[in-house]
């Protein structure tokens, strides 16, 4: 398997080692939910996604050919890539941006904390992966988490449209555990992961950009400030394509296990510039709650696994959903 330069590359020391760019990435996801709010305010969540993920997918496939010399995969994986990008980016994608724009940010990085937790649910009630008596645990915890924070008062308060965004963002955990459970079954050996997540934004973004439509051309551009133009770019060039390559960085060198516990960090990131940015106030309830998710992921990891496999697209996917 030829794994690409940039991803192989000797661990650093300081700012240049994994740890340090798995900061960045918790920094660039934690922010990502605020730079989407903040750009619904000039462009419509739909037609925002659509060209987050144009100009995403063009800087991504830049990457790959320049990594690896061809953008092609072998005939048996189209398939499987295809169903993999409407799931994991066209059904996921507009799930979450719609979710968000109804509910808060710190609703949302929560809610989506608790994604390893239901990969490992579903792959025990499915049969892939056996569960153990205290990820069963961890499941429970995780899940009264998240019914604490479903049912948290302070910031949105009990506003239906609120309730609805935290109910889609519970449905866009589903979809990315069923995104996370079939590419583990998928026959996609000998491709890299990198090539495999270009190829589902291939594949996801054509169904996404027909959606905005609509909302691209009822969008008055002339009105568009830093707001709406920075949420784009950043969503786009350091949430999606920066974010992911040094987080696939971080599982190749420290494995998915060693990478959870930087994902966690997440939600207290997104929480805190929320805070600052968006005025949001986080209850004691949503701590508590919290807390029990992060608590929950971190026990549901499988004790002793280190190191990830030379590519292991499906373990770096069950951790970056916030992108």
């Amino acid at each position: 398997m030829t794994v690409p330069s940039a991803l192989s590359e000797t661990p650093g020391t300081g700012w240049r080692s994994p740890q340090a760019g798995l900061l960045l990435v918790v920094l660039f996801w934690g922010a990502n939910f605020t730079a989407l709010k903040l750009a619904f305010t000039q462009i419509e969540p739909l037609g925002l996604t659509a060209l987050r993920f144009l100009l995403g997918t063009a800087v991504m496939a830049a990457l790959v050919y320049r990594i690896e010399g061809s953008l092609s995969v072998p005939r048996s994986a189209v398939g499987p890539l295809v169903l993999l990008g409407l799931l994991g980016n066209t059904l996921y994608q507009l799930v979450f941006v719609e979710g968000l724009f109804r509910t808060s940010a710190t609703n949302s990085s929560l809610i989506l904390a608790a994604m390893p937790v239901a990969v490992t649910l579903f792959a025990g009630l499915l049969g892939v992966e056996r569960v153990s008596r205290r990820q069963v645990g961890a499941v429970l915890l995780a899940f009264l988490g998240v019914v604490i924070v479903l049912a948290a008062r302070g910031m949105d308060g009990v506003a239906l449209g609120a309730k609805l965004g935290d109910l889609l963002m519970m449905l866009a955990v589903v979809l990315w555990t069923a995104y996370t459970l079939l590419m583990r079954r998928f026959p996609l050996q000998g491709i890299s992961s990198l090539k495999i997540t270009t190829w589902t934004l291939f594949t996801g973004t054509p169904g996404l950009v027909l959606v905005g439509i609509p909302s691209l051309l009822r969008t008055d551009w002339s009105q568009v400030t830093w707001a709406g133009w920075g949420g784009v770019l950043y969503s786009s060039l350091l949430s999606l394509v920066a974010a992911y390559l040094l987080f696939n960085r971080g599982v190749r060198a420290l494995g998915a296990s060693g990478a959870a516990v930087y994902s966690c960090l997440t939600p207290l990131v997104a929480a805190g510039i929320a805070i600052v940015a968006l005025g949001e106030r986080p209850t004691l309830v949503h701590f508590v709650g919290g807390g029990m998710i992060v608590a929950g992921v971190l026990l549901s990891r499988k004790p002793g696994k280190t190191a990830a496999p030379a590519d292991d697209p499906a373990g770096a996917a069950e951790l970056h959903a916030a992108e």
